[in-house]
């Protein structure tokens, strides 16, 4: 499927971008990049990595979930499924026919904030994939009985990923309490309903919206040329004409006043699930470097403190986890979660569960564990720069929020966060009384009607 949610590290700085090319060296990880704005507003970045003959090429789009309205949810991500389906130039599934005929993988995902798009192939055939990109970014056919025959793709990829699935469904329906007024409290692939009525026109106007250069970043990394490259970019995308500027997405969510909580009766499911969730601010924040230091220490992997204490030492949870949305345009939530084994209670668990939020509130996180934490962010952060995928990926995520160059400034702020700015921000942002908490009960299923 071509679905995905975005999870990544990001950064928010103001930048003001120039219209001619320019190389700059940065230190560490992001290497030097030509970048560029093009006359119609397309974002441009080019990295040469000449490891591997191999290329990524990126094309990332600033709109997802979060610019769609009540009533018009799940556009943006219907729309990534038509970005496949064809131009008047190029029939249906061409595009990945070719991608595959000259031996390269794609695929998409759509998000809260972004759209993206990605092919990685042969170097050599860099061209063609900036041809096809150029293509559908303003030739989309939009076919009405495609429409209509994606509709029960993307409505059986709901009902997979979400109505059958616990840990969807409970997600869901805590987003859909936690905020009151921001786009963030629906689902990305929007409600069964709407999706449901989606038509052709409405999906071609939220197309000419926000399908534009000016609403862009396309990335190329790999073995290549860099000014070749951006030449050839010009060539090919130069052509098209600057849209509109999209409209601007200005819901505020209000401060929450009070504890929030839903449950939900899954019929199928086999164990209930409790999830709770704080509003937090995002990377704009300079509390953002502790509050994701401070996930990873509660809930990133088996080390973590939820999962040490709750399923190895208490034994009381069959797995545990959570997750920070450092990378949002606008303030998200900051999430943690744990199922419970046979014979707990979901009540026992979610005292346990805010009790590990306690101690962090009221005793510093030992050195040892800190440093743990610290190695375990910049270990994984060091391991994406091994992929052209991924060097593309992490060059555009900060590129969307504010600008590439702050890659190198993310572990150094990690790095400067000490114990005490942990336990200043859980303080800060945990109040007891408004968190949102979801509670998942497995139910029987319905009884057959009676004859």
């Amino acid at each position: 499927m071509r679905t995905a949610r975005l999870v990544a590290l990001s950064l928010l700085a103001a930048a003001i971008f120039a219209a001619a090319p320019a190389p700059v060296t940065a230190s560490g990880h992001s290497g030097e990049v030509l970048e560029a704005t093009l006359d119609n507003g397309l974002r441009v970045l080019v990295l040469e990595d000449r490891r591997s003959p191999i290329v990524s090429v990126q094309v990332w789009y600033k709109v997802g979930s979060r610019n769609e309205r009540p009533g018009a949810t799940g556009l943006a991500h219907f729309l990534e499924h038509m970005m496949f389906k064809g131009t008047p130039t190029r029939g249906k599934g061409e595009f990945a026919r070719l991608v595959e005929q000259n031996g390269g993988q794609d695929n998409a995902f759509t998000a809260q904030d972004v759209t993206s798009y990605f092919v990685n192939i042969a170097a050599d055939k860099v061209d063609l994939v900036l041809r096809l990109e150029a293509d559908r970014m303003r030739n989309l056919l939009l076919d009405p009985k495609e429409i209509d025959s994606e509709r029960q793709v993307v409505m059986e990829e709901r009902r997979t990923r979400t109505e059958d699935d616990p840990d969807g469904l409970l997600s869901e329906e805590l987003s859909a309490i936690a905020f009151k007024a921001h786009p963030y409290r629906w689902p990305i692939i929007g409600w069964m309903e709407e999706i449901n009525r989606i038509n052709p026109p409405e999906l071609r106007a939220f197309y000419d919206t926000y399908y534009v250069p000016n609403n862009a970043i396309l990335a190329v990394v790999g073995d290549v040329k860099a000014p070749d490259v951006l030449a050839r970019i010009r060539e090919v995308f130069g052509g098209i004409p600057r849209g509109p500027t999209p409209p601007a997405v200005t819901a505020v969510e209000p401060p929450q006043i009070g504890e929030r909580r839903v449950i939900v009766r899954k019929a199928g499911a086999q164990l209930p699930i409790v999830s709770i969730a704080y509003h937090v601010p995002n990377h704009a924040s300079p509390d953002a470097p502790a509050l994701e230091l401070l996930s990873t220490i509660l809930s990133e992997g088996r080390a973590s403190r939820l999962y040490r204490k709750l399923v190895y030492e208490k034994r009381m949870a069959l797995g545990a986890g959570g997750d920070y949305s450092y990378a949002s345009v606008d303030p998200n939530l900051f999430w943690f979660y744990a199922t419970p084994l046979p014979g707990h209670t979901v009540e026992a668990l979610e005292r346990a569960l805010l009790d590990e939020i306690e101690v962090l509130k009221s005793e510093p996180v030992p050195d040892e564990e800190l440093a743990r934490a610290k190695n375990q962010i910049e270990a994984s952060f060091v391991w994406r720069q091994d992929s052209v995928h991924s060097r593309a990926s992490g060059l555009v995520r900060f590129e969307m929020l504010g600008s590439w160059r702050l890659l190198d400034r993310f572990v150094p702020m990690i790095r400067a966060v000490t114990a005490a700015d942990i336990q200043r921000v859980a303080r800060a942002y945990f109040p007891s009384d408004k968190k949102n908490v979801g509670v998942l009960l497995p139910a029987e299923p319905p009884a057959p009607a009676g004859k």
